[in-house]
């Protein structure tokens, strides 16, 4: 009941405070993410502007209330439990912008989309990024690649919102991009609010053609029909962790409603009903098998956040 209480005071709190912004209490988070599992958020916020979204942090600093940022939520799972404090949910910030040679791109918008902006505009060097799913501020953070292509390729900078509450802007060097990792993952309570990409002219129909036959191949290996969170492991050195997955002979393999996927093993598909903790069981399971079969342990890309279910009383 103190609980209850403690939910109600604070949501009309922020209703009070921020009477602009969308914000639930006690939201379902699998109506967010793409696996279409996870838990509660405590309240959940959708800003426009840079503006709200300081101020939210801002406002979650001063009440103590944890502060959790997504995107897309394509390469998260959030665990049954949810999540506790504040979640800001930024795809409602999703404007583009084509200038010159340069996309720049709110954090919230579908990489995808920003993709396409570019290849409208006859600008060449998103095309990997026609068919990942991800958010931009997902993407920048996580360095998102496909098909040779990394985002480090492409950026030349990246608006932040710092933890001291600083909006600065990034360069590419200051980002120190790996594979599939950005020093704004070291920085805790650092916020991708948006993206300059450098591009380069080139004709339409060359951009398009590379566009839809990455596309197509995407589809043809990659089960899109299902719910996922795309691919589930990072590449080990020297290996692809899709080939040890399969020649583990685990595709097919289910926990409650997870599966390895049958048409491409890097990925777990939510087959119906499948819950956060039937996805970390797959993913446990694939990684002692993986490991006792090749002596190869495979780090996983998708992040995984949230509360254990039984934090939730």
């Amino acid at each position: 009941m103190n609980n209850f209480r403690r939910t109600v005071d604070m949501l009309t709190n922020l209703e009070t405070e921020f009477t602009n912004v969308k914000i639930l209490a006690n939201a379902a988070l699998a109506d967010y993410t793409n696996t279409d599992t996870g838990g509660p958020a405590d309240w959940l916020a959708f800003p426009t502007t840079i503006a709200e979204v300081k101020e939210l942090v801002v406002y979650a600093q001063q009440h103590n209330l944890p502060t959790t940022v997504i995107g897309n939520a394509s390469n998260l799972i959030v665990s049954d439990g949810g999540i506790s404090g504040l979640v800001i949910i930024l795809t409602a910030m999703k404007d583009i912008l084509v200038s010159g040679e340069r996309v720049t791109a709110q954090a919230g918008a579908a990489i995808i989309s920003t993709a396409e902006a570019a290849c409208q505009a006859s600008l060449s060097g998103l095309e990997f990024a026609a068919g990942i799913p991800g958010s931009v501020g997902g993407a920048v953070f996580m360095n998102a690649g496909a098909y040779g292509g990394e985002i480090k390729d492409a950026l030349e900078s990246a608006t932040v919102l710092t933890a001291a509450g600083k909006v600065e802007v990034l360069t590419n060097e200051e980002l120190e991009f790996s594979y599939r990792h950005s020093s704004i993952q070291e920085h805790q309570g650092e916020i991708v609010l948006a993206a300059t990409f450098k591009l380069s002219a080139a004709p339409f129909n060359e951009i398009r053609a590379q566009m839809d036959d990455l596309n197509a191949r995407r589809a043809a290996k990659q089960p899109l029909e299902w719910p996922s969170c795309g691919s589930v492991f990072k590449r080990p050195t020297g290996y692809f962790a899709g080939k040890l997955i399969h020649d583990s002979g685990l595709q097919g393999y289910t926990s409650g409603g997870a599966q390895v996927s049958t048409k491409h093993a890097g990925f777990i598909i939510n087959v119906g009903g499948g819950t956060a903790t039937d996805y970390l069981n797959v993913i446990k399971h694939v990684q002692a098998t993986v490991l006792t079969k090749f002596g190869v342990h495979l780090e996983t890309e998708v992040r995984i956040i949230g509360r254990r279910r039984d934090e939730l009383n």
